[in-house]
């Protein structure tokens, strides 16, 4: 075994351990170091063997880090799920073009080179335009709504079946005009199969268009006779296929629901707000309900991230458990914009993960907790989603806080939240809503409980 092939093992063993490492909030920054060792340690392994094109590969590397660690320093914990889809269309397109090139330079020449190669154009170019779309829908460049087009159904039928039809010619000719327009046919396709994805079900779109891009790598592995990329697109692949099946299974849905039921979905009756009566409360009064209680679950959702308002929770909860009440965060598998977006946010805070409940621990006692302090949560504490059959969101399971004795509701407005639902909590006779920005609200808040 050759030092190449040792290092290309060690560099696997790091990717498979970091994955290892993720799986668990109290080891996912380790994870994520070695998963980065791991990467370093594979491209300069792959920059000694390709001298040849040490030039193009130096400048390539400088420009992706002189774009890249300025990028991601200024994006903010709300726009991680937008730079999460921005990364996976670049990596699909990269297989993609990589795989063309290759094509170009002749390869091997043979079958099982040409079907690797199809496939990796196909699936790359799906994954790069799917993910685009996922990133407009995200960063509400778009609607983030389903997008039905005129017979949209048959067309994204239509397109697919063109795609088989020339996927199978090129690997017929070997044409490379076929390949081309393989790929053309595969980036409709991705903006067809995302555009009816719509609301809480984007972040699952991200899901498994993360595992179509880890196929596409590992097909490229295949074409360039990189082991490497077989193993670490195939644990991409794998991973991301996984992660797809626990979020559909979080929804209460199947696959094929959450990305084809809004072609089935029937509209629902205009729910006007202004007709129904809420209950606004101040924070003085939050303060006395909060004070007086035993027990206290904070359900933290986007909102939360988009104040930054996480450390101001952490300090609300510290003060609560000084004076000897209960405090646990209820987190929702999809709350957020991608899974884990609650748990890093928390962690930012130092919240100590024995204090992180999910749902089957918090539903069967829900009915004990004096107060649900939700903040900016919305879609996991809708009732619709478990007694409105004609609800888009309809079997996703949620935190049953409507059962707890007291819910306070922090939102900035009565605007609905990401899946576009209105939700009947808002107008429960339990809850009582705090309007205002959720840093300021719980900094106020925390004020107002020291008066209590």
């Amino acid at each position: 075994m050759t030092w190449v092939q040792l290092a290309y093992l060690a560099a696997a063993l790091c990717f498979i351990l970091a994955l290892k490492g993720l799986s668990t909030p109290r080891y996912a920054r380790l994870g994520n170091l070695v998963g980065a060792g791991g990467m370093a340690l594979a491209v300069v392994t792959a920059f000694a063997t390709v001298p040849a094109n040490s030039v193009l590969i130096v400048v390539a590397v400088v420009l992706g880090t002189v774009v890249g660690i300025p990028a991601a320093r200024q994006v903010k914990m709300t726009a991680i799920p937008q730079m999460v889809a921005l990364f996976n269309g670049v990596g699909g397109a990269a297989a993609a073009i990589v795989a063309l090139a290759e094509f170009l330079e002749g390869g091997d020449g043979g079958a099982l080179f040409l079907v690797a190669t199809v496939l990796t154009v196909l699936i790359g170019s799906v994954s790069f335009s799917g993910s685009l779309v996922t990133f407009l829908k995200l960063q509400e460049i778009m609607t983030t709504r389903p997008v039905l087009l005129p017979s949209g159904q048959w067309v994204g039928l239509g397109v697919a079946g063109l795609s088989a039809l020339l996927a199978v010619a090129a690997l017929v000719t070997g044409s490379t005009s076929l390949l081309v327009l393989l790929a053309v046919a595969g980036l409709a396709l991705g903006v067809l199969f995302v555009l009816p994805v719509g609301g809480a079900d984007v972040p699952i779109a991200i899901s498994l268009l993360n595992a179509f891009t880890g196929l596409a790598v590992a097909a490229s592995g295949y074409v360039l006779g990189n082991t490497l990329l077989i193993v670490a697109g195939t644990l991409v692949g794998a991973s991301g296929t996984i992660l797809t099946r626990l979020m559909a299974q979080a929804m209460g849905r199947s696959l094929t629901n959450i990305l084809f039921g809004a072609f089935k979905a029937v509209p629902q009756a205009a729910v006007s707000g202004e007709q129904r009566t809420v209950r606004s409360g101040t924070v003085e009064d939050v303060a006395i309900l909060l004070g007086y209680a035993h027990s206290v679950l904070v359900v933290p959702g986007y909102g939360l991230a988009v104040a930054q308002a996480q450390h101001a929770a952490r300090e609300l909860a510290q003060l609560l458990e000084t004076r000897g009440i209960s405090v646990d965060y209820g987190i929702h598998p999809v709350a957020g914009r991608m899974p884990g977006h609650m748990n890093v946010l928390l962690a930012e805070a130092d919240v100590p993960y024995e204090h992180l409940k999910e749902l089957d621990d918090v539903n069967p006692g829900i009915g004990s907790v004096d107060v649900v302090l939700v903040v900016g949560a919305n879609d996991v504490v809708n009732p619709g989603a478990r007694d409105e059959p004609t609800s888009p969101i309809y079997g996703m399971p949620i935190f049953d806080v409507d059962r707890a004795k007291a819910v306070v509701f922090m939102k900035r407005s009565m605007r609905p939240g990401f899946a576009g639902v209105d939700n009947s909590l808002l107008y429960h006779p339990k809850t009582t809503l705090l309007f205002g920005d959720a840093k300021d609200s719980l900094t106020k808040l925390l004020a107002a409980v020291k008066q209590v």
